[in-house]
């Protein structure tokens, strides 16, 4: 498998995505258009959030912070979070257990 290969889906405005999914996780790769949000929100997923490249504004239990590359957030289960494209952004995530809506 190559990540060049792989469909890119746009699953927010402005969020377009390539998943790769494993038993117990599922790997996303982010290309995010400058002023896209992501509304806040919560998930049972543990996520972990890594910036390749961009500036990102993510706000997690009400405190928001600016994010640039080599940023790596962590968001527990069910915690509220949300964010917003300063820049045209890559980002990473990683959800346990696999997001099966991403399918």
């Amino acid at each position: 498998m190559n990540l060049k290969s792989l469909a890119s889906k746009e699953l927010m405005p402005g969020f377009h995505g390539k998943m790769v999914h494993g038993v117990q996780l599922t790997w996303a790769f982010w290309t995010v258009k400058k002023g896209a949000i992501v509304p806040e929100h919560h998930h049972p997923h543990e996520q972990i959030m890594y910036v390749q490249k961009g500036e990102f504004e993510f706000t997690l239990n009400g405190v928001t912070k600016v994010h640039s590359p080599g940023d790596i957030v962590h968001i527990p289960s069910n915690c509220k979070h949300s964010g917003k494209a300063l820049t045209s952004c890559l980002l990473m995530d990683v959800f346990s257990p696999t997001r099966n809506e991403y399918k």
